[in-house]
């Protein structure tokens, strides 16, 4: 067997898989992809707001202070004062829970916007987006 290529084999002896190294896998990919049909470039689908999490914090709020709408992106000045009324959406709702914590992504910058809701202040933070994890350093299966 090349030493490019590592076969794996099951207790049973069928073949299972192989390991390919960086230099065969390079020489291959083209065509393994176009065999197996799968695009070179996967879409990425945002998953939908946790709107029903808003909800149920807005039906349990129990802070002194009004139901807050407003988000303000401090990393590239985008702003709203209704956030679930902006069409197209000038940031999405991410996370929202019981204890108060709320979480968008801004649409402009794709920064991360977090508010935490305490019971005498909100306390807001801007996070500056940052690309991915460097993907040749993870594992993939």
């Amino acid at each position: 067997m090349s030493q490019h290529i590592n076969e794996l084999f099951d207790k049973d002896g069928n073949l299972v898989g192989a390991l390919l190294t960086a230099e065969a896998w390079t020489a291959v990919r083209d065509q393994v992809m176009a065999a197996l049909g799968v695009s070179e470039t996967p879409t990425v689908q945002e998953k939908p707001e946790p709107v029903s999490d808003w909800e149920e914090l807005t039906q349990y709020w129990d802070f002194p202070y009004p139901v807050d709408m407003d988000v303000t992106c401090d990393n590239c000045g985008n702003e709203t004062a209704d956030w679930s009324e902006d069409e197209p959406r000038r940031f999405r709702l991410t996370s929202a829970n019981l204890a108060g914590l709320v979480s968008f992504k801004c649409m402009n910058c794709r920064a991360k916007v977090v508010k935490k809701h305490f019971k005498d202040k909100i306390s807001t933070e801007c996070t500056p987006y940052q690309e991915d994890k460097i993907t040749s350093k993870e594992g993939r299966y």
